[in-house]
């Protein structure tokens, strides 16, 4: 069984100058989790699933757990990135 990257739908704020802070992950079935804290942000590769981003570390319902933002190759647009979680593969 492998970990295979979950690109998510992720909430996020930005503060004044500039941090984008994760607020709420929405899984794949739908269902919302509230973030209640961002504990770290750190650049890091996903060492399970693969890939280089912004690792944060975050607190779910009392569990610590990673949330990536792989950030696009592209400067220019809309698309700035996207979320993923590290999960085991079925």
């Amino acid at each position: 069984m492998m970990d295979v990257k979950v690109y998510v739908q992720v909430n996020a704020d930005f503060n004044p100058d500039g941090l984008m802070l994760p607020r709420e992950l929405i899984w794949e079935d739908g269902e919302k989790y509230t973030i209640d804290r961002v504990i770290d942000i750190q650049q890091a590769a996903a060492m399970k699933a693969g890939g280089q981003g912004d690792r944060y570390t975050i607190e779910v319902r009392g569990h610590k757990s990673y949330l990536f933002f792989e950030r696009s190759s592209n400067l220019t647009g809309n698309n700035i990135g996207r979320w993923f979680v590290e999960r085991k593969s079925a």
